[in-house]
């Protein structure tokens, strides 16, 4: 399996100023001037923080799991137009078949889907499938006007709403698939897809408070052993229990310790804050890792800050 993040951003996309890409040229030139002999390629990839040589992206929540016998992708956020062309190489391509899961109706994560490039390929078939019950309203009611000029029974693809039950395993696109159910308002679903012996656990808006530090707490089973758990890590400790306590996120804190206490095998933050420029992300992973030397000093997970564009192989 592999998994590649083409929307990162939490609640709403991230737009990168002339200012901001200003101060990362500054700040990588100053460094430069300290160096000498070094070529530009070397100085880049050897020298710069990533937060100075890339970006985290902009991007609404999206994720492709690779590997399976049909792409299957989790979410619909403003990522899925890059995904769609991605897939089709900008145009239409041959019959293909879609599986898209969706965490919840929210607008973040279901607002690129109007945008999807193979909606309008008659070859097509794309399914959407979710916890909720009213999927198809949703998404009829996004391209309704006065909101969007093409309403959903415009498009050419052929659609097909499915809503699947919590805890209850499926076999889809030759991958099984587990949904969860999380705390999150309106409600929200994650995903366990297995495949090869490969878990990937995708959890994003789900709110963990205190009855997470049971023993018992069930989300230490639905995310046992998971080679990697993509897990909403939107808020500092201070946000998640305290202005923004019931918004329906978690903390960086809190899901190192959930990965750490179910033995997932690498962690990945994910639903970023979009408020967050791209240092105060870089220094927030930062503080997350110095948190897990400290919380489990011999745990060997491997923690990354999702972004547009991150793979990864499993």
């Amino acid at each position: 399996m592999h998994v590649h993040f083409w929307g990162t951003r939490g609640s709403l996309p991230y737009s990168m100023t002339a200012t901001t890409v200003r101060a990362k040229i500054r700040a990588a030139l100053l460094l430069w001037r300290e160096e000498k002999g070094t070529d530009v390629d070397s100085f880049i990839d050897g020298k710069l923080p990533f937060h100075m040589r890339g970006a985290y992206g902009g991007n609404t929540s999206c994720v492709e799991i690779g590997g399976c016998s049909e792409p299957v992708i989790c979410d619909a956020g403003t990522g899925l137009r890059d995904l769609g062309a991605g897939l089709a190489g900008g145009a239409p391509a041959a019959a293909k078949v879609y599986n898209i899961f969706i965490s919840h109706l929210h607008w973040d994560h279901i607002q690129g889907f109007p945008f999807f490039p193979p909606l309008f390929d008659p070859a097509a078939e794309i399914n959407i499938f979710g916890g909720h019950e009213d999927l198809r309203e949703a998404f009829t009611a996004q391209q309704e006007a006065p909101f969007f000029p093409v309403p959903l029974k415009a498009v050419r693809a052929r659609l097909n709403f499915r809503t699947l039950k919590p805890d209850r395993p499926y076999d889809i696109a030759g991958c099984k698939v587990r949904p969860i159910a999380q705390s999150h308002p309106g409600g929200s679903y994650g995903y366990i897809f297995e495949r090869g012996g490969k878990k990937v656990v995708y959890s994003t808006d789900s709110e963990h408070k205190s009855q997470s530090d049971n023993a018992g707490y069930p989300f230490l089973k639905h995310f046992k052993d998971a080679d990697l758990l993509i897990l909403d890590a939107q808020y500092t400790l201070l946000d998640a229990i305290d202005k923004k306590e019931n918004w329906g996120h978690s903390s960086n804190l809190l899901a190192v310790e959930l990965a750490v206490r179910s033995g997932a095998r690498s962690l990945c933050l994910f639903h970023n804050e979009h408020t967050f420029d791209d240092e105060k992300l870089y220094k927030f992973l930062s503080n997350t890792e110095k948190y897990l030397r400290l919380y489990a000093p011999s745990s060997r997970i491997e923690v990354l800050m999702a972004y547009d564009g991150l793979h990864l192989m499993l």
